[in-house]
């Protein structure tokens, strides 16, 4: 018996060698298959842009990482805009081909990339778009182009934004799982899913005029792209003049309607080649790679752009999380390094964490007090978003960047009529008056609400001091635009809480402008961890990603992002300076 035992386990330990060999041999024929690739451009090419994964602001790994390709997911914006610069002065790019499926960027995002295609047209050159179907947001970006085409059986979504929130209120009565929650501010409607069945008045205001102010920003560019009125493209959204490719090109939304093989010949014929003649594409991934050190900006003297995207947690961070681990410790290097002069700090993020945002905006202060700060914020910058950068020296943000929710709440889950109702009785001991606060199992005291409603007040006051502090405002001032009402950028900028409307170039140009600085070089922080240190550092890593990819493709990808905003609330520690609710516009 203990030889078969002994004999299973050494045939177990041989598979598992084996697996290992294969592994590693799969891996390095891959990375040296990679390294011998190398990027031809040639003469009369056409850059091919067409977006099917994520867009984050930055990915933070190392550009000749051979490991990149094979385990990083998404793409940077920072690449794909520097990308775009370089092609616009290389002779062998005529033109670029924008072929669409669904942007899973935000508008912002969406907004610079936009603003970039358009710069690239500034040299004479052509940018075509083509797409099956065009979303609201594919439309907003397609329509930059000289020529927006369809499929002949293709449709478009043009009518308007809008947006939906969930209420559990009654869901929580019925099943007795419910979430405590206290809150300052009267749009600070994050938790009021859980206290209502229906939307608030307020809550109603702010969204509507949010969507308006962002939907209006929008129209302007197509408007300008189109040689259409707003009000005619209103006219177009409000009667669905768009709902068919037949509509959209007779409303002057779309130039026609071409199949994929029509569309390659506009193109042909564009750069005057045969019609049976191959066009010369250069897929923007591979273009990224050669261009990577093209056109950079170069000097002795270095300006920082720090990026803080994703929810404020506590811990170190990552791409998707800003955590005050990497935060402080990019913004330690930067100021203690006598070649920097200027900071940028690219905000993308809905807040999180109030103790996590003031510790970094500790940091900025801090840094703040050795060399210029500026910030530009991407898709959103709200509440710890905009905690974190409220006292730089200069604030920018884009139109649509949705912004502002000055506010604070706490959320704690509460199952006591669900286990009473089950049977399930706790009891508690505890040495002192107070040793025994709060418990899960049993309904929430009035002293305990009230000792958290005081902390609550507390960050509240603390957050409109950074504020008023910040932005030369009184702290009346600030509660008069606070109260956790969110807006986007253009309002933000008419209310004081940014100063310009710009994207990370311009926020750039302004730390060059402050720091006294004509020529400069960019260093980018922090560094992330790449997918493939993840992998080797927590293989179980994988079993996770599998897992979540399988109930995503059984619920589907809106229930799936349903189910993880009501799994991410009840996982909320502290109190929480957070964006109200996860805007999904559409």
């Amino acid at each position: 018996m203990k030889f078969l035992r002994n004999l299973l386990a050494a045939i177990i330990g041989c598979l598992i060698a084996f697996g290992i060999l294969f592994f590693m041999f799969f891996l390095l024929t891959a990375l040296l298959g990679s390294a011998g690739d190398e990027v031809v451009v040639k003469e009369n090419s056409v850059l091919q842009i067409s977006f099917t994964e994520p867009i984050y602001d930055y990915q933070g790994g190392n550009a000749d990482d051979p490991f990149a390709a094979l385990f990083e997911q998404g793409q940077g914006l920072d690449k794909i805009l520097h990308a775009i610069s370089v092609a616009k002065n290389d002779d062998k790019i005529k033109g670029i081909s924008l072929t669409q499926g669904f942007l899973m960027s935000g508008l912002a995002q969406t907004q610079e990339i936009r603003n970039a295609l358009q710069d690239f047209k500034t040299e004479g050159k052509f940018v075509y778009a083509y797409a099956d179907y065009y979303g609201q947001q594919d439309y907003y970006l397609a329509s930059v182009a000289d020529k927006v085409f369809v499929n002949p059986q293709g449709l478009m979504d043009f009518k308007g934004l809008a947006s939906e929130v969930l209420y559990y209120k009654k869901l929580q009565e019925k099943t007795g799982l419910k979430m405590e929650v206290i809150r300052h501010g009267k749009y600070k409607s994050a938790v009021e899913p859980f206290l209502a069945d229906e939307m608030s008045a307020e809550n109603r205001t702010q969204l509507k005029e949010l969507l308006t102010s962002v939907w209006d920003a929008m129209l302007v560019d197509i408007a300008d792209s189109r040689k259409l009125s707003v009000s005619e493209l209103n006219t177009i959204a409000d009667t669905l003049g768009g709902r068919t490719a037949k509509m959209a090109v007779a409303n002057g939304l779309l130039d026609g309607v071409l199949y994929l093989d029509e569309y390659e010949n506009t193109i042909k014929e564009t750069l005057g080649i045969a019609k049976d003649k191959k066009v010369n594409y250069v897929e923007l991934g591979d273009y990224i790679k050669s261009a990577n050190n093209k056109n950079k900006p170069k000097g002795s003297n270095k300006i920082a752009v720090i990026y803080a995207q994703g929810e404020i947690m506590y811990g170190d961070g990552s791409k998707e999380i800003i955590g005050q681990g990497n935060m402080q410790e990019a913004l330690k290097k930067v100021r203690e390094d006598d070649a920097i002069k200027a900071v940028v700090m690219r905000v993308n993020s809905p807040g999180g964490s109030s103790l996590v945002s003031d510790m970094i905006w500790r940091e900025v202060e801090l840094t703040k007090a050795k060399k210029p700060v500026v910030v530009s914020f991407g898709n959103v910058a709200a509440s710890g978003g905009y905690y974190i950068a409220a006292g730089a020296n200069k604030i920018f943000a884009e139109p649509t960047t949705i912004t502002g929710s000055i506010g604070v709440f706490g959320t704690i889950p509460n199952i006591h009529e669900f286990t009473n109702e089950i049977g399930i009785n706790a009891e508690q001991v505890g040495t002192n008056a107070n040793s025994v606060d709060y418990s899960v199992f049993e309904p929430m005291t009035e002293q305990f609400r009230n000792q958290v409603l005081e902390s609550i007040e507390e960050t509240y006051d603390t957050f409109l001091d950074r504020v008023a502090t910040g932005r030369g405002m009184s702290k009346d001032e600030v509660n008069d635009i606070a109260q956790g009402r969110v807006w986007s950028g253009i309002d933000a900028q008419k209310i004081g809480l940014v100063d310009e409307l710009g994207n990370l170039e311009d926020a750039i140009a302004a730390a060059a402008e402050l720091a006294e600085l004509k020529e400069f070089g960019i260093k980018k922080y922090p560094k992330f961890k790449s997918e493939f240190e993840q992998m080797m550092e927590g293989l179980s890593g994988a079993k996770v990603k599998l897992g979540e990819q399988i109930i995503k493709e059984e619920l589907g990808a809106d229930n799936y992002m349903r189910l993880k905003e009501i799994k991410a609330f009840t996982e909320k520690r502290g109190i929480q300076a957070r964006l109200p609710y996860d805007l999904n516009i559409k």
